[in-house]
């Protein structure tokens, strides 16, 4: 994508290209996005490919991809910058060593500070901007969004010691969160906003045999349905169209040509992550996970 889209389906198609199908929703989202210079925040359940939205972005745009995983406590040293103390250590000691002086303004210059991912975005020399991906935001605290603002309303941050610095070319940013919890408005009203649901049983075969070429139609749909099932029942952690894709590869590197119970039960593990929710399917029965339903 050398030049901005002029329509939301020139998006679906350059994300189709790099294999990630896009509803109608979330291609018009991403234009928008871009066409605005606006950043997109998405939310949905864990792995429905939210994550994957700024790794195709940045694929299309030609734009370096920057990524912040976001946790709790994170905080400006992790995500925007910090001094190099070592190096201005030994300024001082050079300095005193041949008799000069050093003073505040020596020390705290641009040469000094560690870029993290923010000020990177930020500074990104571009000709295209950067794709700025803060992941899983609903990890961090209240703090973190508060220090969020400045860079999502004006493409800019301030450095007590050096004043603000403001992007020339502002990056796309990306935030996701599976809504672990609500995030303050202040973010919200400056970015644009789209959930991005589970796909159909159709949209599901679709995706995961794009990720995993060469598997069978009918795998597929059975992995989609046994997934789907798996989401209806009491497990803590549902499984998303990622755990799919994981489940179909496994699939496939075993040769198996059709889901059985007793494949199914062996391979498990590639799609429900914790053993209280496997236990809880394996009581229920593994043949009622696999058997077609009319």
């Amino acid at each position: 994508m050398s030049t901005p889209p002029e329509v939301p389906e020139d998006v679906g198609r350059d994300l189709l290209r790099e294999g990630y199908l896009a509803d109608e929703g979330l291609a018009t989202a991403i234009f928008l996005a871009l066409r605005l210079g606006r950043p997109l925040f998405l939310e949905g359940e864990p792995g429905v490919g939210k994550t994957e939205v700024a790794k195709v972005l940045a694929r299309i745009t030609g734009g370096e991809l920057l990524r912040l995983q976001c946790y709790e406590g994170i905080d400006a040293a992790e995500a925007l910058y910090e001094w190099n103390y070592p190096r201005q250590l030994l300024s001082i000691r050079l300095a005193d060593a041949g008799g000069s002086s050093v003073t505040e303004d020596d020390l705290f210059r641009p040469e000094y500070l560690i870029r993290r991912p923010l000020l990177q975005a930020l500074e990104h020399p571009g000709p295209r901007p950067a794709v700025l991906l803060i992941d899983e935001i609903d990890r961090a605290d209240d703090d973190f969004e508060a220090f969020l603002l400045e860079l999502l309303a004006e493409a800019a941050v301030t450095i007590p010691e050096l004043g603000t610095v403001r992007a020339t070319h502002p990056p796309a940013i990306v935030l996701t969160s599976n809504r672990t919890r609500d995030l303050h408005d202040a973010v919200k009203r400056r970015c644009l906003y789209h959930w991005i649901d589970y796909p159909d049983t159709a949209r599901a075969v679709d995706i995961i045999r794009r990720r995993v070429p060469g598997s069978s139609q009918t795998l597929a749909v059975q992995v989609a349905n046994a997934v789907s099932r798996l989401r209806d029942t009491d497990i803590q952690k549902p499984p998303g169209i990622a755990e799919a894709i994981d489940w179909l590869s496994a699939l496939r590197l075993l040769e198996v040509e059709s889901l059985d119970a007793q494949t199914a039960g062996r391979t498990l593990g590639s799609v429900l992550k914790y053993e209280e929710d496997q236990e809880l399917v394996r009581e229920a029965g593994l043949e009622d996970l696999v058997t077609p339903r009319g």
